[in-house]
């Protein structure tokens, strides 16, 4: 089987959570006047702060006192958020989707989606926005690792470094094909490794110290802050944003025995809902997402990298996240093989590793 990943000659430009949220009270196509001025997001898990100070917050925020349309939102792990809209396709419920890819494409696939471009999509990487306008990269995103700095001064840098018994117990990744950054897992290590068989022959060396599955990545970070985990998963502004609230926590990248750590973008891809019940409501906040004061704060408040291109931002985030990819080889995923194969990988896992 080929690898299912490609390196193209450019260069820098999956948790199932507890849903929170506010009670649905808007059914498919309901008009109710409580609902005329809503919009509801099924999003995938990192861009609302623990304290309620992050970039969701804020752009929510924001969006409610521009245009008086109050945001609903429910929070899960991107194949759990990709599910759930499957399961309400008779009775839409959502009107915007956020995810991580594969599964965003899974859902372009599922019929999900609807074509819809926002304002500023134009400025958007052709590889992070779909050729037929159905999702667009809202926050741009690298996936990477996590390891308690405090008690490990300096992280370990290779693959094979985390199969020393000093590990045992002390690492842990979450669920691939429930969480985005668990998928990712499989994503990186087919890379490194150079293909599915020996990807999974190294899983399953490092079961050994592996805690066990975790329906959650962003439950991950807290462990590892605390010392109870020494490594773990997870995605550069999803930790970027818990180090400020947990100083244990280091980003870091493996690499492959002599080779550079490499990563890969992992971006929060949003589409406009098919029979939406808001669908002008989830344009309009589609259309702010993008928006350049919203592209701004991306760094400033999220800890991301703006996916609009013409936004340069030049705050201190935005120059320490730049500090931290420098020297990290980025890869570009075959998603459409991905996409198309994911069943396959995740069942290969799960007999790699007894899961």
């Amino acid at each position: 089987m080929r690898n299912p990943v490609r390196i193209p000659a450019r260069t820098l430009a999956l948790p199932l959570a507890a849903l929170t949220a506010l009670t649905l009270t808007a059914c498919g196509g309901s008009s109710a006047a409580s609902d005329a001025k809503s919009v509801t997001v099924y999003s995938a898990d990192g861009l609302k702060g623990e304290n309620g100070d992050g970039w969701y917050d804020k752009v929510f925020k924001d969006f409610e006192k521009q245009t008086g349309i109050e945001v609903k939102y429910v929070e899960g792990g991107s194949g759990e958020m990709v599910q759930r809209a499957a399961r309400e396709k008779s009775n839409t419920q959502a009107d915007v989707l956020v995810t991580l890819p594969p599964f965003i494409q899974q859902a372009d696939e599922k019929g999900l989606l609807t074509a819809y471009e926002p304002t500023g999509s134009d400025q958007v990487d052709g590889a992070d926005r779909a050729p037929d306008g159905k999702w667009t990269s809202v926050v741009n995103n690298y996936f990477g690792f996590i390891h308690n700095k405090k008690e490990l001064k300096t992280p370990p840098r290779t693959w094979e470094d985390l199969l020393d018994p000093a590990y045992k117990e002390k690492v842990q990744y979450s669920t691939p094909g429930v969480a985005g950054d668990g998928t990712a897992v499989l994503i990186k290590a087919m890379h490194d490794f150079g293909g599915k068989e020996p990807a999974m022959a190294y899983l399953k060396k490092l079961q050994a110290n592996n805690v066990g599955p975790s329906a959650s990545t962003g439950k991950l970070a807290p462990k590892v802050d605390k010392g109870e985990l020494l490594v773990a998963n997870g995605d550069v502004q999803m930790n970027f944003a818990q180090s400020k609230d947990m100083p244990n926590l280091s980003i870091w990248f493996p690499a492959k025995g002599d080779g550079k750590p490499t990563s890969f973008a992992l971006p929060y891809a949003a589409g406009l809902v098919a029979k939406a019940p808001h669908s002008e409501n989830g344009k309009k906040l589609l259309d702010f997402l993008l928006s350049e004061q919203a592209q701004r704060d991306v760094s400033a408040i999220g800890g991301g990298f703006a996916a609009r291109k013409d936004v340069k931002a030049t705050d201190a985030n935005a120059v320490e996240l730049a500090g931290l990819m420098e020297g990290v080889e980025i890869f570009e995923p075959d998603w459409a093989d991905i996409g198309a194969n994911l069943d396959t990988y995740i069942d290969a896992w799960k007999s790699a590793t007894g899961s």
